[in-house]
């Protein structure tokens, strides 16, 4: 059993080549799929019906969509569309705009439960439009509901793993090669778990101290 984590090491290269591609990916897409969901929750929380039922079309139908599927379709399907897309735009691609619509309905149900106190005084003193919502609703918004965007960052690390179908050279496509050319799937895959692991803590410190900056904040 030793031996075979002792090859898992002698592998080390490729081990770490793949955990940095899913670092840097759920990164990128962490920060893409936010900015994208901020802009969505407008919509979402529009008095316009004309803004809101598009918004909630897309946010319920990728929501009810399960993930690899979607991979698929936009690596798969939308050449047929005229768009080629390599594994490492399409896996960004898929992973951004489905962890948007979950980003969304986070920050859209915060904001309901926000006072109107804040956003009434922003008003007086002349912000409207996406100045008011980037400068008084914005803020509070991602403290409050930190947690909850912690947890829906740690879904897109695990979520990651599936862009192994499409050959992304990320932690899962590393590992599933060890094990293939060695014959050690407990050891490679148990070592994976483990860095996923790792991954998902520095993810919950990260929340912890954003936890602590919004108790500073009150």
């Amino acid at each position: 059993m030793m031996n075979d984590f002792a090859i898992v090491w002698s592998e080390r290269g490729l081990l770490l080549s793949g955990l940095g591609n899913t670092v840097i990916l759920s990164l990128l897409c962490a920060l893409a799929a936010l900015a994208l969901g901020a802009l969505l929750s407008m919509p979402l929380m529009s008095a316009s019906r004309w803004l809101s039922t598009p918004a909630r079309v897309f946010v319920d139908a990728a929501r009810c969509t399960p993930f690899l599927l979607f991979a698929y379709l936009v690596y798969y399907g939308l050449p047929t569309l005229g768009l080629q897309l390599d594994a490492w735009s399409a896996g960004l691609l898929a992973l951004t705009v489905y962890h948007a619509a979950y980003m969304a309905e986070i920050l859209r149900a915060a904001w309901v439960a926000q006072p109107r106190a804040p956003i009434e005084a922003g008003m007086a003193f002349g912000y409207s439009g996406f100045g008011l919502f980037r400068r008084i609703v914005l803020p509070p918004l991602a403290l409050s509901c930190a947690p909850v965007l912690g947890n829906q960052v740690i879904q897109i690390i695990k979520d990651s793993a599936f862009l192994t179908i499409i050959t992304l050279p990320e932690l899962t496509n590393a590992v599933n090669s060890i094990q293939s050319r060695h014959f050690i799937p407990f050891a490679a895959f148990v070592t994976a778990v483990l860095l996923y692991w790792v991954l998902c803590l520095v993810v919950e410190a990260a929340v912890s101290a954003a936890g602590r900056l919004a108790e500073a904040r009150r």
